[in-house]
């Protein structure tokens, strides 16, 4: 039988609670929560052929029915020709908020909404919206409720302040709370400070500071310098320095080939090159190289992993600089690495337009999964013979050295070795 039962309706309640419709009546004028009762309940119950036919049956499911307090049910009459006048449920009412919260044991949390939007209606009736579209985030954080106005009562005071958030001075609030809330904070400040006062440029939690005018720890730059002809700062040669990224902005160092890779080991262990220097890149963040203008006069070579993700990253650095060249991120380099491969766990799918024409079809091919499902070489799995010859290959100037070996003869030697061991085998 699908009769309604009791559970049916309750259940019908609960998803109304789950939607925030029972509560949204309270951020409005309708502070009683009267709007929308009473409320008719679905309900499908049985007819007149079942009365005779499963009488027992009928006869419990009314008694379940009558049994649930606060409901109201409409009736309706039915003579039947064998049992005579009986009269069966047509309609169930909830009359009141009050009813339906104590039907599904929400009467508790409703009183925290309740009081949560009385104090908001006092100090930030503009916030009294997002109560009504977030009413169960708002249960949630009814214990914090408090503070957290009180926290945008001071912003709301103090906008822009230029101060570190561990400055802020509120009674009874420590740097950490804000800290631990910044992404609810930052849906209530936008609906409450004016906009010349949000940087709207900024988001998402680790944009929190700079979009509301605090002070935020400095972005740093680590570098060393692969020419010991190119002094920086007093101490030993090739040192490993961190800079916040407006002191590296002012240096100007005098290079012209700058490489950037993001393997710590790497970074370490790069070889020495005549007017270079190599940074310990940041992946998808390059806000704060960018504030050094001078590398506009450098050749930018990006070192990354032979994958999407990796020639994601180089298209990235291409929108803040344009003269960057990539460093064994090639098919050469690729394919010389064979018994090194691993598997990239999640592709980039989106197109690269900064990407060279070369540069697009290795990308491809890895996005399409041509070669291999996920490909991805790391870039500290390139042997370090190889790196030397790249680097060399990418220092050599219009003169050259033709007597060097380039990558293709490391290719082909490499080729040649594996051939002579299969045939020794």
């Amino acid at each position: 039988m699908s009769w309604t039962t009791a559970a049916d309706l309750k259940a019908q309640l609960n998803r109304l609670w789950d939607r925030g419709e029972l509560l949204r009546p309270l951020v409005a004028d309708d502070v009683a929560g009267t709007s929308g009762f009473p409320l008719r309940l679905r309900l499908k119950g049985p007819g007149s052929a079942d009365l005779a036919d499963r009488f027992e049956a009928v006869r419990a499911w009314i008694a379940e029915l009558t049994a649930v307090p606060r409901l109201r049910i409409g009736w309706r009459a039915v003579n039947h020709r064998v049992l005579g006048p009986q009269r069966l449920p047509e309609a169930i009412w909830v009359d009141t908020l009050d009813d339906a919260l104590a039907l599904i044991g929400r009467r508790g949390d409703a009183a925290r909404f309740a009081q949560s939007a009385e104090m908001t209606r006092s100090r930030q009736p503009a916030l009294l919206d997002w109560l009504g579209r977030r009413p169960l985030q708002t249960i949630a954080l009814a214990d914090d409720w408090e503070r957290l106005l009180a926290v945008v009562d001071w912003l709301s005071h103090h906008p822009r302040p230029g101060v570190y958030i561990r400055q802020v001075d509120i009674p009874g609030i420590h740097s950490k709370f804000i800290e631990a809330h910044r992404r609810v904070l930052s849906e209530l400040f936008d609906l409450v400070l004016p906009a010349e006062a949000v940087d709207a440029d900024r988001v998402g939690v680790d944009g929190f500071a700079a979009r509301y005018g605090f002070l935020d720890k400095p972005n740093r730059i680590r570098f060393r310098l692969l020419d010991d002809a190119v002094p920086v700062l007093p101490g030993p040669l090739r040192a490993d320095v961190t800079l916040d990224a407006e002191s590296f902005a002012r240096l100007a160092i005098p290079v012209d080939h700058v490489f950037i890779t993001e393997n710590e080991t790497n970074f370490l262990a790069f070889p020495d090159a005549a007017a270079s220097l190599v940074v310990f890149g940041a992946g998808y963040g390059w806000d704060a190289l960018a504030r050094a203008e001078w590398l506009g006069t450098c050749t930018l070579h990006y070192w990354g992993d032979i994958d999407t993700h990796g020639f994601a990253i180089l298209d990235q650095l291409r929108s803040r600089f344009g003269q960057v060249a990539s460093f064994l991120m090639d098919r050469a380099t690729l394919m010389a690495h064979e018994t090194l491969w691993g598997e990239e766990p999640g592709q980039v799918m989106h197109d690269l337009p900064r990407l060279t024409a070369s540069e697009h079809a290795l990308f491809d091919d890895l996005r399409d999964n041509r070669i291999r499902k996920g490909l991805r070489l790391e870039q500290e799995r390139i042997g370090f013979r190889w790196v030397e010859t790249a680097l060399a290959d990418a220092l050599l100037d219009n003169s050259g050295d033709l007597g060097r070996p380039t990558r293709q003869d490391l290719l082909q030697a490499m080729v040649y070795r594996d051939a002579e061991e299969s045939r020794t085998v």
